[in-house]
């Protein structure tokens, strides 16, 4: 945080948009904590106004994902079909993810704007499952505005406090979506041929 402070101090709202945008689209830089440390620097020194400071995290948040939707629907889409067979991701295993994308596509867009790792890659994932833009835009401008705003309002009121919660937290919530992963994984071994056949149906059908 402390690096992040001086940054805020030279750039102010382009440093809290440009970090934000890179973040977005699937690199990981520290999005969050400059968002943070945004909100910190509007409270103390009020040289930045905290509304301005949440509206171009929002906006960055938002085209920053949807950048990556874009990547992940080309170049994921091709080097899945490509390649993901040397992985185990077959046609048939790659029509499963697409149809639990439909299906639980907007919780993981929504949900993983929370999570530091899945923030980054959400638009990636959500091109390369071919969800459906229309929704994806909705979900994503819903997801990206919520997050900015509980973690950069809580940054404002709460200063400091709001740091030393937020790391534990973000911790907790980690380990969460890795349990919440490894559980999915167990439950697609025990029925992926009966999803198998719920997908086949939908997307074939």
């Amino acid at each position: 945080m402390h690096h992040l402070l001086p940054l805020v101090a030279a750039y102010g709202y382009a440093a809290v948009f440009g970090l934000l945008l890179i973040e977005s689209i699937g690199i990981p830089v520290p999005g969050e904590g400059v968002l943070i440390a945004a909100a910190l620097f509007a409270a103390r020194t009020h040289r930045l106004d905290v509304v301005w400071v949440l509206a171009a995290g929002s906006l960055a948040a938002f085209l920053g994902s949807c950048i990556g939707y874009l990547l992940g629907r080309s170049a994921g889409v091709l080097l899945l079909t490509r390649y993901g067979g040397y992985v185990g991701l077959t046609e048939a295993r790659l029509r499963l993810g697409r149809y639990l994308f439909l299906r639980h596509g907007a919780k993981l867009v929504f949900l993983g704007r929370f999570v530091a790792f899945l923030r980054a890659f959400e638009g990636i994932l959500a091109g390369a499952n071919l969800m459906g833009w229309r929704r994806f835009l909705v979900i994503n401008a819903l997801g990206a505005v919520v997050w900015t705003c509980v973690v950069g309002l809580c940054a404002y009121v709460f200063g400091r406090a709001f740091i030393s919660v937020s790391r534990p937290l973000g911790v907790g919530l980690i380990v969460l979506a890795i349990v919440g992963f490894v559980a999915g994984l167990f439950y697609l071994r025990r029925a992926e041929s009966a999803l198998q056949r719920q997908a086949d149906a939908a997307i074939l059908g």
